[in-house]
């Protein structure tokens, strides 16, 4: 017996697409006619290898990253990369400049500041984290070694439009909640660094695309595991790498091609996005978005109902529906519906019908 999927707006780990789902379960016993599961070939096989090297090929695809950027596929998710970011990257006597716009962004400073000097560069802490600064509230200290900032911020709600200027190639970006949500110009960043388990695959996983010449800033007195040159040397195997996850990524990218590719799954996530976006603005203030309209995330929409008798009323009348994941994280209350890449416009259709006929009964 199949059991019916639910509409899952979770925050993370999120939806992945079905035909991957469909695909990995079939792999799970046999990878192909390898009589091998996918979980036990080895990374040091010629599977595994062609697999890897097509991910690889198909990320670099789909966002048309420059021959000069490594792709790596790495462990320890995002919290790590806050730390190798600046044991890479933050030299001695230089500074590294951070944009706070969440509780993401402020692990990051934390971690960094254990490392070496941090200028705050711009906050919107002020407001509860509702908007994005805006670039005239941005002051970057002299010379920052690099300028780091997160481009969606999955607890509240607000995402950046566009990069940072006047910070060309020394952006650092946190790309976890909304990579390959919609098109990078990879070239203005000098490292990008991304948890899979959003919009490209499993949790386990985290994507890096890191500018060649950033690597030589890698000293040997590292940690060889955090050690960026390490990695792009041994192209990802220094040890064993999470082979399942990276063969979940490997699907997740070809379906994404099947998609049409990067303008067509960002025309998709502007429209799934408008639909809930609607909900709350025609609403007549039933429901309160916590994020400055020009601030908005296309993959995490966070509002809040009268009172938090409602919300919690909404909670469980939204699960009897079909609809799970849509309490909002504890910083910021009421409700959060997350509509990565992999969430069937389906789904948000069914929210946003719920919303107004929720609100029509109980406004």
């Amino acid at each position: 017996m199949t059991t019916a999927r639910l509409h899952n707006f979770n925050a993370g780990p999120a939806v992945l697409p079905v035909p991957v789902l469909e695909e990995a379960r079939d792999n799970m016993l046999s990878l192909g006619k390898s009589g091998i599961g996918i979980m036990e070939h080895t990374h040091r096989g010629k599977d595994f290898e062609a697999l890897i090297q097509t991910a690889e090929k198909d990320c670099r695809e789909l966002l048309a990253i420059p021959d000069q950027y490594q792709v790596l596929f790495l462990q320890g998710g995002a919290t790590l990369q806050f730390s190798m970011v600046p044991m890479n990257l933050l030299g001695s006597g230089q500074v590294a400049d951070y944009i706070v716009t969440g509780g993401w962004s402020e692990k990051a400073v934390k971690e960094a500041k254990k490392v070496g000097e941090v200028h705050i560069a711009g906050s919107s802490k002020e407001s509860n984290f509702d908007r994005i600064p805006k670039m005239d509230q941005i002051k970057y200290s002299a010379n920052p070694a690099y300028v780091h900032f997160t481009s969606n911020n999955t607890l509240y709600g607000t995402e950046w439009s566009t990069e940072p200027t006047g910070a060309d190639g020394l952006l650092v970006c946190d790309a976890s909640s909304d990579i390959m949500g919609r098109a990078l110009p990879v070239k203005k960043y000098g490292l990008i660094y991304a948890g899979a388990q959003k919009n490209l695959g499993p949790s386990g996983v985290v994507l890096v695309i890191m500018r060649e010449d950033w690597l030589a800033r890698s000293k040997d007195t590292l940690p060889t595991y955090c050690n960026y040159a390490i990695h792009a040397k041994e192209k990802s195997l220094y040890n064993t790498p999470n082979t399942w996850g990276i063969y979940i990524m490997y699907l997740v990218f070809r379906w994404m091609k099947q998609q049409g590719g990067m303008a067509v799954i960002e025309k998709h996530n502007r429209d799934k996005a408008g639909l809930i976006y609607n909900a709350i603005d025609s609403s007549k203030g039933f429901y309160r978005g916590h994020a400055q309209p020009d601030s908005r995330s296309l993959m995490n929409i966070t509002f809040r109902l009268p009172s938090e008798e409602l919300e919690n009323k909404f909670a469980e009348e939204a699960k009897k529906a079909g609809m799970v994941g849509l309490k909002g994280h504890r910083s910021v209350g009421g409700m959060r519906a997350s509509t990565y890449n992999a969430l069937p416009r389906q789904a948000c259709d069914v929210l946003a019908a719920f919303m107004k006929d929720f609100a029509s009964r109980n406004g």
